[in-house]
């Protein structure tokens, strides 16, 4: 994505990982905070900056694993290994679908980050609840079938429901961004947000003439389903 260098990748790599991924879901591991803000992954969606000394440690921590590495005289770094190669695909996109949980166990996700690439293939970044990030690449269909699954589920609330109360009030909520970026680095953002009351689903998006406002749109599970793929581009199956 745009704000940062992209990393040098060998020629053929992207293809030859888009293959593999069509033979199954890739994993390209799972990483702390600091370890991600180090290397600038997904930093535009960190909730906070890590303290200096973590990054510090961190930095130790990649660089000991041969994950991270500088030419004698240099100071860009080299990032190395799978790590590399999830980055290299971080910043080829110029869309992030990110989905914030709430009501999930504490060996859950709370929020979902999806990078989808031109090749049908998507960048999946899940973060647990101690700011561990994994990464896998996955066929497009299959990780917004994954996304889809931890969304709240219920049948169709309706059209004229409050948001300020319903969310105040809801067992799981979930926020979903869609974020494109433009070649000169403006963005645009899209807002679907999602609660469970009971056996009831409600949804919401924002209001065209006043942002700040979220108005209730009934939809039912197919509709949030087609809803989250239009966000994302598509399924590309």
């Amino acid at each position: 994505m745009t704000e940062q260098s992209v990393h040098e990748v060998p020629s053929g790599l992207i293809d030859a990982v888009v293959d593999l991924v069509h033979t199954g879901p890739v994993p390209f591991g799972a990483y702390t905070l600091a370890e991600i803000a180090a290397v600038n992954g997904v930093i535009s969606f960190l909730e906070r900056e890590p303290a200096p000394e973590l990054v510090a440690e961190a930095v130790r921590s990649l660089a000991a694993r041969n994950l991270i590495t500088t030419a004698p005289g240099e100071d860009d770094v080299e990032v190395r290994g799978d790590l590399g190669i999830a980055l290299a695909f971080q910043e080829r996109s110029r869309l992030a679908v990110d989905v914030r949980l709430t009501g999930t166990q504490p060996d859950e996700p709370w929020r979902i980050v999806l990078l989808p690439q031109p090749e049908g293939v998507t960048l999946e970044v899940m973060i647990d609840a101690l700011g561990i990030h994994f990464y896998w690449l996955r066929l497009t269909g299959d990780a917004l079938d994954r996304l889809v699954e931890r969304l709240p589920h219920g049948d169709r609330g309706p059209g004229e429901a409050d948001a300020s109360t319903v969310l105040s009030s809801s067992q799981a909520t979930a926020l979903v961004t869609a974020t494109r970026w433009q070649d000169d680095g403006s963005r645009e953002s899209t807002d679907l947000v999602l609660a469970r009351q009971g056996g009831t689903l409600h949804t919401f998006v924002r209001d065209v003439d006043d942002p700040g406002r979220l108005v209730a749109q009934a939809l039912d599970d197919d509709d949030v389903r087609g809803a989250v793929e239009q966000l994302a581009g598509g399924r590309r199956d």
